[in-house]
């Protein structure tokens, strides 16, 4: 089934269940918002299920995904993984770091959870000098996982798949990465797209724990990158028991892939500006690729193997704050 949220004038706004064309939706019976539903999930899912079936048929109203709010607009936690090997090799030569030993472990960081972006939402940034850049990541939504949960029993907790913008500011990462405290300046709000889908609503896209699928990214109309999401180290059953290895998460835990990125990242593009820089650093000896400037667009869509977007798109500009 596939699920947004629609403003009501409250911090959470009001859960909806929407077609799977992203045509209609209706305000779900079964929960107020998403984080209600997750935290009863088991107790409310059949419900939601047959009010999907019934929008499906024709139910509830017109749709406007442009309209709506993150699908969790406030989490209890959010981590985010860097899961795609061909990432962090650029990103080492972006930096100048010495080329990192594969451990064996998954790369994970604690982010803003206090706040996710709608998707037409524009953002505020304070200053083009900070290296604005955008990062097309998949995402997943779990229910409560407890302690020490292994990979095969952490996908039962998987309960939806998100598409996510995790925006960051390049100029100050490796300001912070020096401190080795981690990141809280250099990692603003991240975006969501408008529609959280249940992995069985992926089909065959959901493999290995993974999503099988391009993230298509347009910078100011312009077709940036189409990386597929299935060329994870890790997959999201992986990452999820990575995170609760010493702690239960709580329902809500929202857990991201990291940049999409293909080893093939000369042919398909890439899901950030840093890494484009890291090939043209490769390629050419020099970065030429410019940040992101107040009034740029960036546009994020996830097409099904009929064409249809899953998540609805992430459409979405940059303004000074």
């Amino acid at each position: 089934m596939k699920l947004a949220t629609l403003p009501d004038g409250t911090p959470d706004g009001r859960l909806h269940v929407v077609s799977r064309d992203l045509s209609r939706a209706e305000a779900a019976k079964a929960a107020p918002t998403l984080q209600a539903a997750l935290e009863s999930w088991t107790d409310v899912e059949a419900g939601l299920i047959a009010q999907y079936e019934a929008v499906n048929g024709g139910a509830g109203d017109p749709f406007d995904p442009g309209a709506a709010m993150a699908p969790l607009p406030r989490a209890w936690q959010w981590l985010d993984g860097s899961a795609f090997d061909s990432h962090g090799d650029l990103m080492d030569a972006v930096f100048g770091f010495e080329k990192k030993e594969k451990t064996g472990r998954p790369l994970m960081y604690q982010g803003t959870s206090d706040k996710f972006h709608g998707p037409s939402d524009d953002v505020r940034m304070p200053s083009e000098a900070d290296g604005i850049d955008f990062e097309g990541e998949f995402g997943v939504i779990t229910d409560q996982v407890p302690l020490g949960t292994d990979p095969v029993t952490a996908r039962k907790h998987i309960r939806l798949v998100v598409q996510v913008n995790d925006w960051s500011l390049r100029k100050l990462a490796p300001i912070e990465m020096k401190t080795g405290f981690g990141w809280v300046q250099a990692k603003p709000p991240c975006s969501m797209a408008p529609v959280a889908v249940t992995p069985d609503e992926l089909g065959a896209a959901w493999r290995d724990a993974r999503v099988d699928r391009p993230l298509l990214v347009d910078w100011n109309g312009k077709r940036f990158g189409a990386a597929n999401g299935y060329e994870m180290a890790f997959g999201f059953d992986d990452l999820v028991a990575h995170a609760a290895y010493s702690r239960t998460l709580v329902a809500g835990t929202v857990i991201g892939s990291g940049t999409v990125s293909n080893q093939t990242y000369r042919e398909v593009g890439s899901s950030c500006i840093a890494e484009r820089r890291g090939i043209e650093m490769l390629d050419e000896g020099d970065a030429k690729t410019p940040f992101m400037a107040f009034g740029d667009r960036v546009r994020m869509d996830c097409p099904g193997a009929d064409g249809q977007s899953i998540f609805g798109a992430i459409d979405q500009k940059v303004v000074k704050a």
